[in-house]
């Protein structure tokens, strides 16, 4: 009896083992370690597409894939072409969404009327769903002449997945709007309302919201002609009362457009990137406060020019997949 007793205590002890040992995988595996970039790469018929790179630090950049589409723009858009693709991970942590415009721009600035949703738990498979404005409301948005730069962000309030782009109806200017997405992520619940109102009316593309200290940080283009380049407003709330903040947050006085900030893995700091289109270059700056920018790009390296994407932090696990799929980058500790 005495040897069972034994034999039954060092089973239990051996399986708390275990189960400790598989606890801690996966919450090595659940650490984010990497960064994955989301990016197209210019207004070619080929180069209207998403790619993907990874980092192992937020500034050193290797493309997947030799640089060509993870996704068959054909297979997903009704123009031929993406650009500007948005990517997040869900509030559950483990579902991500993507969002993208739908546009070739051989066909011009002001012809493309529809955005592309996109969902997937892997970074590998997704599916996807065209959204024409519209047809989708055609009594309120009949005259949309473009419909740009979409991005996702989870309204904790709401517990639904908010998605806010800008459009340009015949009369103008270019507008920041807001919807929220249906259960499934495959078309928009919601008639679209004005986000932000811009004090002088000007024209406002390529918005990007980050919540940091209570607050909703909104950063945008302003395209009036006299008052150019990536500015922000502030508000409590998601969806209303942002206020201007002074000044701009790019530190160039070159063409940009295509903003989008991230933090940086276990630090206290930000880095806000956008896309100075004229000069074929990527500019990153670093933040603590979103107010007060510096430019970084002597820390930053890529192996491919990216326009107007995004990044997200990543798990070991989750690099790993992407690398078995679509091939190692030039980065030997990949």
């Amino acid at each position: 009896m005495k040897n069972i007793e034994k034999i039954y205590r060092l089973l239990i002890a051996c399986f708390f083992v275990i189960l400790v040992s598989c606890n801690e995988n996966l919450e090595t595996q659940s650490e984010f370690k990497n960064y994955l970039f989301a990016y197209f790469v210019g207004n070619g018929p080929e180069e209207e597409s998403i790619r993907f790179a990874l980092s192992r630090d937020g500034f050193n950049y290797y493309a997947l894939n030799n640089n060509e589409p993870i996704i068959d723009s054909g297979d997903i858009s009704s123009t031929g072409g993406v650009r500007d693709p948005h990517i997040l991970r869900g509030h559950d942590g483990k579902t991500f969404y993507m969002v993208v415009t739908d546009m070739v721009s051989a066909n011009g600035w002001s012809s493309n009327r529809a955005m592309v949703l996109m969902k997937s738990t892997d970074l590998i498979h997704w599916t996807s769903t065209v959204v024409n404005i519209p047809r989708t409301f055609p009594n309120e948005f009949v005259d949309i002449v473009r419909v740009w730069a979409p991005q996702t962000i989870y309204d904790n309030k709401a517990k639904k997945y908010m998605i806010y782009w800008s459009m340009l109806g015949e009369s103008g200017p270019d507008k920041i709007y807001y919807a929220y997405a249906n259960a499934d992520f495959t078309g928009l619940e919601t008639t679209p309302e004005q986000l932000y109102f811009s004090p002088t009316n000007s024209a406002c593309i390529d918005g990007d919201i980050i919540y940091k200290d209570g607050k909703y940080h909104l950063f945008f283009k302003n395209e009036d002609e006299g008052k150019k380049g990536i500015m922000q407003a502030v508000s409590n709330s998601l969806t209303e009362g942002y206020e201007e903040v002074d000044g701009f947050m790019d530190q160039t006085d070159e063409a940009v457009e295509g903003s989008s900030i991230f933090k940086l893995i276990g630090s206290d700091d930000y880095i806000l990137m956008y896309d100075v289109y004229n000069q074929g270059k990527y500019q990153f700056t670093k933040t603590k406060d979103l107010i007060n920018f510096k430019i970084v790009d002597e820390s930053v390296s890529m192996d491919f020019h990216p326009r107007h994407g995004t990044v997200i932090p990543i798990t070991e696990l989750e690099t790993k997949i992407l690398i078995e799929k679509w091939g190692k980058t030039l980065d030997s500790k990949f």
